[in-house]
């Protein structure tokens, strides 16, 4: 792996940039889990509004897919700022 430096945090500037970076590190799967999340909200309104026949499983697997993409993004971001401050 490429040998990166750790961020400057000592100036105000230097602390937005890394958080403005730390931002971009693995936004689709944030969104991609935002989403499925959204949907199971969604298509649980829909099981109790429009369509009860449709089984439970269906909008608790689409919140599932969400918390997991949530989970998996929030240990890719974690990942990238231990290596971000490793000084050795």
């Amino acid at each position: 792996m490429a040998r990166v430096t750790p961020p400057d945090l000592s100036t105000p500037e230097g602390r937005a940039l890394y958080r403005r970076e730390l931002q971009g590190v693995a936004r689709p799967l944030r969104h991609t889990g935002a989403m499925f999340a959204v949907l199971g909200v969604v298509l649980a309104l829909v099981r109790v509004v429009a369509v009860p026949g449709l089984p439970a499983a269906v909008p608790l697997g689409a919140l599932a897919l969400g918390l997991l993409n949530l989970l998996a993004a929030a240990a890719l971001r974690t990942r990238y700022h231990l290596m971000r401050m490793r000084d050795d």
